[in-house]
């Protein structure tokens, strides 16, 4: 019996785990992974009972980017007037585009290699929990593609703009320690310990207002994408929208829990 390509776990505390399934070609996404990946996504996003997902791959790879073998005969070697161009091959099933449509917290736990495809498909995440294993690389200039999936913006967001020309137009591969002392992974975790700490990372944002966790979200990137002083003016408005109808015993009610949890957390330390 073949394997699946991409494997779903539905945990019934509301989240659910992808996980890239193709680890004898180091997680490649071939056109067929990134179909299943993007309409997986548009599946579990009209699914109400998930909240959160976890994207991770099998084997030693998160993913060793486009599959260039693949590309090589149906993208590379095609033409407008044929098959189709190589942008268009890359644009089939857009993983990133469809994890911009789920509405909640996706937590990326970085197993191994992230290359290129792959690393886009990282930075694409809202958090980032890397195993010791993890490595990430940007070969899109060794490769001679220019980057679609928002590498050439968001890494220099993430990292500073120094550091990403040096990784980008090098190739250089940026080891997990190192990518957490640069701010692009969360935390940095023993292998054994990544998809346990993702789980614990999911059921702690699902224990949040259940709608705040999907407009606090939002209100962040779409902040984000602007200056700081329009990203000010849209949460002052957010805010407005919002707050008007929380009542003053709700929020008595839940800064009680919120003082229990904490006091819980302190013990457990």
């Amino acid at each position: 019996m073949t394997e699946p390509i991409l494997t779903t776990e539905r945990s019934p505390d509301g989240y659910a785990v992808l996980t890239l399934n193709r680890p004898g070609a180091m997680n490649a996404l071939s056109s067929a992974l990134r179909r299943a990946l993007a309409d997986t996504i548009d599946e579990l996003q009209a699914d109400p009972a998930v909240r959160v997902l976890i994207l991770t791959g099998a084997g030693r790879a998160f993913s060793a980017g486009l599959d260039l073998k693949e590309l090589g005969v149906s993208g590379l070697s095609s033409t407008r007037s044929g098959a189709g161009d190589m942008q268009e091959a890359v644009q089939v099933g857009d993983p990133v585009r469809a994890l911009a449509r789920f509405t909640g917290p996706v937590i990326g736990a970085i197993n191994g290699v992230a290359i290129t495809g792959g690393f886009e498909l990282a930075l694409a995440c809202d958090v980032l929990l890397a195993s010791t294993q993890a490595r990430f690389a940007d070969t899109h200039a060794r490769v001679g593609v220019m980057p679609g999936w928002g590498l050439s913006q968001k890494l220099s967001r993430a990292v500073g703009i120094h550091r990403a020309k040096e990784l980008s137009l090098t190739g250089n591969f940026l080891s997990a320690e190192q990518a957490l002392a640069w701010g692009l992974v969360n935390r940095v975790v023993d292998p054994a310990e990544l998809l346990p700490q993702a789980r614990a990372l999911a059921r702690d944002m699902l224990s949040v207002i259940p709608q705040m966790l999907v407009d606090y979200k939002r209100v962040i990137d779409d902040g984000y994408a602007l200056a700081f002083g329009d990203g000010m003016k849209l949460e002052r408005e957010r805010a407005n929208a919002a707050n008007v109808g929380v009542r003053a015993e709700d929020i008595e009610q839940r800064r009680e829990a919120v003082r229990a949890r904490a006091h819980a957390q302190r013990d457990g330390d």
